[in-house]
């Protein structure tokens, strides 16, 4: 009985054409799903494309650094009154920025002979340094008879501490992006330092604005007035900043931007 079966499926050869595309599908469905597995899989970043990453990474610490250096320091905008406006011995100058305001008596004797204004304010005196209010309890500040504008202050000081929240994620996305080995993250790094950048450009606009309203606030007493150090540094910051989500975005691109362009410009010209 069991030959006349093995007789039978030999001649008909249902079960073993069966039992071929049986495997036969089976195969084929695994070799599919293996393909999409790999269509699906994402790419890893080779050795010069991970040091030109790591290299642009650098450049963005430079200017994170140079943010939490501005936003840190109080020499955002120096304030300083005539020479001889108290008496002939000394006179005062005055330095804030987005969390604390100083005054400080200098020798006029320090002063160089051709300045009309009293300072700078690093020259050596007596500071009286003080944390701004409007923080706490909502009130402004007065600084030789002129009030601050709370309104423009804490707009800037929002506006740097976003642009320090975004340059956290786009570390964090590029730190990823190097554990990983893959350059899914560099996108949003990209996106996080320039739009960090941009904030803190508008940062130091808004703090500007809220200067020139402090100074239209009274008449009183001329002041000379100018931008300092950490303003500079908050400057080169958002476009180092920028320059470095610039880099991100293109490292990020399938192709090079430059291999797209040169066999263009060859053809042309040929």
């Amino acid at each position: 009985m069991w030959s006349n079966y093995m007789v039978q499926t030999e001649d008909d050869g249902r079960i073993g054409v069966g039992g071929i595309g049986l495997h036969g599908g089976v195969a084929g469905l695994a070799g599919v799903k293996g393909g999409g597995r790999a269509a699906r899989r994402i790419p890893k970043m080779s050795d010069s494309q991970e040091g030109k990453i790591k290299l642009a990474f650098f450049v963005a610490i430079v200017g994170v650094t140079l943010t939490v250096l501005g936003v840190g320091t109080e020499f955002w905008v120096e304030l300083a009154t005539p020479k001889t406006w108290s008496n002939n011995q000394t006179c005062q100058t005055a330095y804030y920025g987005l969390w604390k305001g100083c005054t400080r008596t200098l020798w006029v004797d320090d002063i160089d002979p051709e300045r009309e204004s009293c300072g700078p304010a690093d020259l050596p005196g007596e500071s009286n340094c003080t944390y701004f209010k409007f923080l706490t309890n909502g009130d402004n500040a007065v600084i030789f008879k002129k009030t601050t504008q709370k309104n423009l202050n804490i707009a800037a000081a929002v506006l740097a501490l976003m642009a320090l929240s975004m340059m956290v994620m786009g570390a964090i996305c590029i730190i990823m992006s190097l554990s990983k080995g893959v350059p899914f993250f560099l996108k949003p790094a990209s996106f996080c330092f320039i739009l960090s950048g941009l904030l803190v450009l508008l940062s130091i606009l808004v703090f500007h604005q809220s200067v020139m309203a402090l100074l239209s606030t009274d008449h009183s007493i001329p002041l000379h007035h100018e931008l300092s150090w950490s303003v500079a540094c908050l400057g080169f910051s958002g476009a180092i900043l920028i320059l470095g989500g610039i880099i991100f975005l293109i490292l990020s691109l399938p192709y090079s931007p430059w291999e797209k362009c040169l066999p263009q410009r060859n053809s042309s010209a040929t």
